[in-house]
């Protein structure tokens, strides 16, 4: 049973989706005091997060900022807002989906199923490849490491990776990472996708491993690396 923190202020929306989650056999659990959110989910320990953007004294944003300082978590935000750069905002701190409210019951519990598969289930082994250009990748711990360094990357960014990697020295379409990713590309845009691929080079800019995943106008991304590494 997977352990939830729903960070929702509205009582009866909170009721409602835990109540239907609970039928998944989804062990949901809420926040009392809305000052002290860190502090329950701390204490909660959970294997999913999801949040709203309005809430009590500090917004969603302000809270995602905080759980991405402590940890990886997968965080689903949900919101009545529907403006664009809300979704670019969740995405540049780390969230790995956005639902607009109001949503259909059975698109949440694909996204959250989706996300614990992809987080908890997928079999690291299936990658033969550990190396890639002198650094080491730790798909259990979400590290990437090489003598200039250490980066860990959240779970979106090293699937990300690891498709790239399985496909190293060949063009990956957009479309391929956003089925792998998130199964059904209709639950994501393409701007998240974009934003999702920069924050991966971002993080390997420390290592100077960025300027290996290429951007192919129209055709998708392309990882690079010396053959030589694996004959």
């Amino acid at each position: 049973m997977f352990k939830l923190l729903l960070i929702e202020d509205d009582i009866s929306l909170y009721s409602e989706i835990k109540n239907r989650l609970s039928l998944w056999d989804y062990d949901v659990h809420g926040i009392t005091n809305f000052e002290e959110v860190m502090t329950e989910f701390t204490e909660i320990k959970p294997e999913l997060v999801i949040i709203d953007i309005q809430l009590p004294k500090y917004d969603g944003f302000h809270w995602c900022r905080m759980i991405r300082s402590h940890s990886n978590v997968p965080i689903i935000f949900l919101s009545s807002r529907d403006h664009p750069m809300d979704m670019v905002m969740s995405m540049q701190l780390g969230a790995d989906d956005y639902i607009q409210k109001p949503f259909h019951f059975d698109v949440l519990i694909a996204k959250i199923q989706a996300i614990l598969r992809r987080t908890y289930n997928y079999n690291t082994d299936e990658i033969a490849l550990k190396t890639w250009r002198g650094a080491k990748i730790d798909f259990e711990k979400n590290l990437v490491t090489n003598s200039l360094g250490s980066v860990e990357l959240t779970r979106n960014e090293m699937f990300i990776l690891k498709v790239l990697l399985e496909h190293k020295n060949k063009i990956v379409s957009r479309e391929m990472l956003m089925n792998s990713l998130w199964n059904d590309d209709r639950f994501i845009s393409d701007n998240t996708l974009t934003v999702n691929v920069n924050r991966l080079r971002k993080r390997l800019e420390e290592l100077k491993l960025d300027p290996f995943i290429e951007t192919k106008v129209g055709q998708g991304y392309l990882l690079t690396e010396e053959d030589s590494l694996y004959d």
